[in-house]
């Protein structure tokens, strides 16, 4: 009879999905050596091997992957049944990982709605780039994470959250301009606040500047959004934002906010979550109401901009 330890299992999800004993161990909390030896002994107990290797990389082999399935939904029942008795003592537990993008705007909203809806729950929410937040993912410190699309990684399961257009964001200047659609390789040489390189947006931004022929004098590296926004509002830089994090500032005189056009340019936002956990139902529920929430910035983008004669 196979005899195999919940340790077992996790160590060998964590060293698929990792691609690395000493990574495992580090997300784990244990030595590449004790990882090592969990593996061991669990293909002992298999009777088979789960890992080969290619060079110095590791890769699993066909029993490997048919096992890492099955791991992945025994993972995810128990941690369901879990779930369960936490949710009958305190209402449950939600651990969300937003962007400066997302939160801005729709999140106070939100709380406001799952705090109403439960409130027994306990939230903690925690603002950062899609680099740390797919990380605090992987190492189970979050249940669910809003982060950029991207192409995706081993252990992690996505949504589509929200497809929302990119907008030229510049000081007020009242020019009559604000809400109408604009096309950037028609303006002079424009000075750019961007992302940092190894935000996902950044790319798509420069790839728009790119093949539209935006003239670009100067680009001044910045992943501080609400910094990016006081110094837009004081020069004249300019910022691309999507539509979602300047929603509430519409009706506001500080900025002019104009969509992108001829072509437009769309960013997609997801919710990510480990493919090996189910989702609490306090996550689950805040999951739901923040897309009722960025529903609403895209009907309000329907009604106040499409109008302007968009195109």
């Amino acid at each position: 009879m196979v005899m195999v330890s919940l340790r077992q299992l996790k160590s060998f999800v964590a060293v698929f999905e990792e691609g690395s004993f000493t990574a495992a161990g580090e997300r784990e909390g244990a030595t590449q050596s004790g990882i090592s030896q969990h593996v061991k002994t669990l293909e002992d107990e298999l009777g088979t091997a789960l890992f080969g290797r290619n060079g110095r990389a590791i890769e699993a082999t066909l029993a490997g992957k048919q096992y890492y399935r099955d791991c992945v939904d025994i993972l995810k029942r128990l941690d369901a049944a879990h779930q369960e008795v936490a949710a009958r003592q305190n209402g449950g537990v939600a651990r969300i990982g937003l962007m400066p993008l997302i939160a801005r705007s729709i999140l106070a909203p939100t709380l406001e709605k799952f705090l109403q809806t439960t409130p027994g729950s306990e939230i903690s929410i925690i603002e950062a780039y899609s680099g740390v937040l797919t990380d605090l993912l992987l190492k189970g410190e979050l249940d669910l994470a809003v982060v950029p699309a991207f192409e995706g990684a081993v252990g992690l399961s996505s949504q589509l959250l929200l497809r929302d257009r990119e907008m030229l964001v510049t000081a007020r200047r009242n020019t009559g301009q604000h809400l109408k659609p604009v096309r950037l390789s028609s303006l002079g040489p424009l000075k750019v606040v961007l992302p940092g390189k190894q935000n996902t947006r950044r790319r798509n931004i420069e790839t728009y500047f790119t093949a539209n022929g935006v003239d670009v004098a100067r680009r001044l590296e910045m992943d501080a959004m609400m910094g990016t926004l006081e110094f837009v509002a004081a020069t004249d830089w300019v910022a691309v934002l999507p539509f979602v994090m300047m929603a509430s500032d519409i009706d506001r005189d500080r900025f002019d906010i104009r969509p992108l056009a001829d072509p437009p340019l769309y960013s997609d936002f997801i919710l990510i979550e480990p493919s090996r956990k189910l989702m609490t139902p306090a996550a689950a529920l805040f999951a739901g109401v923040l897309k009722a929430e960025a529903e609403r910035s895209t009907e309000l983008f329907r009604e106040r901009v499409l109008p302007q004669g968009d195109a």
